[in-house]
């Protein structure tokens, strides 16, 4: 039987960055409320994280706020949770989109990668040009490296 990969091209955000921060560290601000709730979302966003139950199965509900006041309810569900290497969740609101990020320690940095793939190029594009998604995952991913050097900084 022929070995087919699903070609994501087109569809995926990417972002890889090292991070000097401890891997345990980066893995407690995704994974306690207390934490993404300060710094998820692009610039300008605020959180009310309802639920989140960091485990396979578990749920994740959260409402972005916009700075125009527009809040958006998100649901995602955990798909795979492998503690300090590992998180896979399905955003189950739209648009759908499937999250991998992968925390690799480094001595006292973390190699993080999250990549995201929508379930079409259509979605992908609509959502970037709608709501400038692309801008938006890099902005998270500074707001979390920000969060991450004040805490250090306590």
């Amino acid at each position: 039987m022929e070995n087919v990969k699903d070609n994501t091209e087109g569809r995926e955000l990417i972002v890889t960055r090292t991070i000097n921060a401890p891997v345990e560290l980066v893995w407690e601000v995704w994974t306690k409320p207390e934490h993404i709730a300060n710094w998820w979302g692009p610039d300008g966003f605020t959180n009310t994280i309802t639920k989140m139950e960091v485990r396979p199965g578990g749920v994740w509900e959260l409402t972005m706020h916009g700075p125009d006041g527009t809040d958006y309810p998100n649901k995602s569900i955990f798909k795979e949770v492998l503690p300090l290497k590992k998180i896979v969740y399905e955003h189950v609101s739209e648009p759908h989109i499937v999250a991998t990020i992968t925390f690799e320690k480094l001595g006292k940095q973390t190699i993080i990668h999250w990549h995201a793939v929508f379930d079409s190029r259509e979605a992908f594009m609509n959502v970037v040009k709608k709501h400038k998604a692309d801008v938006g995952f890099k902005q998270n991913m500074e707001k979390m490296l920000a969060y991450l050097q004040d805490l250090q900084n306590k």
